[in-house]
C-alpha cells in the first residue's frame, strides 16, 4: 500500500483576507498560493512548517451553528470536528496565544498530553497538543 502523507485541512470563511491574516500574524503561516474555483469561489493555501491550511470564501455563505463553537458540544453534530497540530513547547506557545489576545477555549489534562483549544477569526475550531 502506498505511503500516506498530510497536505492540508480546509475551513470556510467569510472574509478570506482577514482569515489570512489572521493566521499570518497569530500562528505565523504563510500565504502559499491563491486561486479561484469556477461559480466564485475564492481559495488560498496557507503553509507553515509542511503544514497547510485552505481557506475558502464564497458568496453566500450560512453561519456557523452555535453548538460548533464550542469543541465539547460539537462532538455531537456528525462531521469533521477541528484541525490539530502538535508543539514542541506547549507553555511558550500557549503564553504567545495569551499574548496575541487569543481566547483559548478548553483546555485538556494530562491523560494523553496537554492540549488546547481556540477558534480562529471565522470561529473555527484549532487544537494545539504538546508533542511527544
Amino acid at each position: 500500500m502506498a505511503r500516506l502523507g498530510f497536505h492540508h485541512g480546509a475551513m470556510s470563511v467569510a472574509d478570506i483576507e482577514a482569515a489570512a491574516r489572521w493566521y499570518v500574524e497569530v500562528l505565523d503561516f504563510r500565504v502559499e498560493r491563491r486561486f479561484a474555483i469556477p461559480g466564485g469561489t475564492k481559495a488560498m493555501f496557507l503553509e507553515r512548517d509542511g503544514l497547510r491550511i485552505e481557506l475558502f470564501q464564497v458568496a453566500d455563505p450560512q453561519p456557523m451553528s452555535p453548538a460548533r463553537l464550542d469543541p465539547r458540544k460539537d462532538l455531537q453534530t456528525l462531521g469533521n470536528k477541528h484541525v490539530a497540530f502538535t508543539v514542541d513547547d506547549y507553555e511558550g506557545f500557549r503564553a504567545n496565544l495569551v499574548a496575541r489576545g487569543v481566547e483559548i477555549v478548553l483546555e485538556v489534562g494530562e491523560r494523553f498530553g496537554r492540549g488546547l483549544f481556540i477558534r480562529d477569526r471565522a470561529d473555527n475550531v484549532l487544537e494545539f497538543l504538546e508533542s511527544d
